[in-house]
């Protein structure tokens, strides 16, 4: 699949156009990364920032920093409604009252229809689009998945990705999150944002001694 711009629903304002003290090459909008877990968001949205100079921000990591326990937890104690109740305020308050950066979104934050209307209004939104075995492969890395904790993970991601995949082609752009180095995605992302905004990204420099991760 070929990353492609989706396009932008007719009612929308334009993504291209600048904010007031936009600088040359820079972006007009925060880019918010959205997909399912294990799309790689947290680990292209750190280096597409270090990239373009930017500030990344995590929303889960800023979730939890504002109720001081983990994801698991919040889901444990207030359950998935609650959660995405405290998903949206930080969210919003993130878009609205932060410089442009690079945010992080978890899986379902695109799904509710306020955050999704504020990421249009005020971001530049990127789906980064994985396959199943991709998602199952990276998701068993890590244990704190609450929603993968509920039953088969193969059957959960299926249902999960015929659910939100039809929400997330909602978003500005689409590239493909596969098996390649970050880099690649890091790459192609850039490429999808430069021919949205119609202008070439002015690129940070880069360090010398750094190591790249994997997703």
């Amino acid at each position: 699949m070929t990353d492609r711009p989706t396009p932008s629903a007719p009612d929308r304002p334009a993504p291209t156009a600048r904010h007031p003290g936009t600088p040359p090459g820079g972006l007009p909008r925060t880019v918010v990364l959205v997909g399912l877990m294990g799309a790689g968001k947290s680990a292209i949205g750190r280096r597409l920032a270090a990239k373009l100079g930017l500030p990344f921000l995590d929303a889960d990591a800023e979730i939890e920093a504002a109720a001081g326990c983990t994801i698991e937890e919040i889901f444990a104690r207030d359950g998935e409604a609650g959660f995405r109740a405290g998903e949206r305020k930080i969210i919003a308050r993130l878009l609205t009252e932060s410089p442009v950066h690079v945010l992080a979104t978890g899986g379902g934050a695109f799904m509710d229809p306020q955050t999704r209307a504020l990421i249009r209004e005020r971001g530049l939104s990127v789906w980064l689009r994985a396959d199943l075995d991709i998602l199952l492969a990276r998701t068993a890395r890590r244990t704190n998945r609450p929603l993968l904790k509920k039953g088969d993970p193969r059957e959960i991601l299926s249902r999960l990705m015929e659910q939100r995949y039809p929400v997330y082609a909602e978003a500005d752009l689409t590239v493909e999150s596969d098996e390649n180095p970050p880099e690649y995605t890091v790459e192609r992302v850039l490429e999808a944002l430069e021919a949205h905004v119609g202008h070439p990204l002015a690129r940070a420099a880069r360090h010398p001694g750094h190591h790249e991760e994997k997703h």
